[in-house]
């Protein structure tokens, strides 16, 4: 597969979107000045994808008790005494 190639002046106007061509084709980029090539972009190594964090304890709670109950008595309450 042959790289895109792209002046600077091109790649300093569209760097964002030519960035994400990159990353969604995973074809390389060279960038040129006066038509010699200064840099190559190349899209991100596959690898393992991070683990989604929420819910990565789902499995390691315990529930010992009533879940329910209230936690003391009401007559425990000051702040139903009056």
């Amino acid at each position: 597969m042959k790289p895109t190639t792209v002046t600077i002046s091109t790649f300093k106007a569209r760097c964002l979107a030519l960035l994400a061509k990159v990353k969604r084709t995973g074809q390389p980029l060279v960038v040129t000045r006066h038509g010699e090539p200064i840099a190559q972009i190349l899209p991100p190594p596959s690898g393992p994808t991070r683990t989604p964090w929420l819910g990565s304890f789902e499995s390691t709670g315990r529930i010992v008790g009533d879940i329910i109950a209230p936690a003391a008595e009401p007559r425990d309450w000051e702040a139903l005494h009056t």
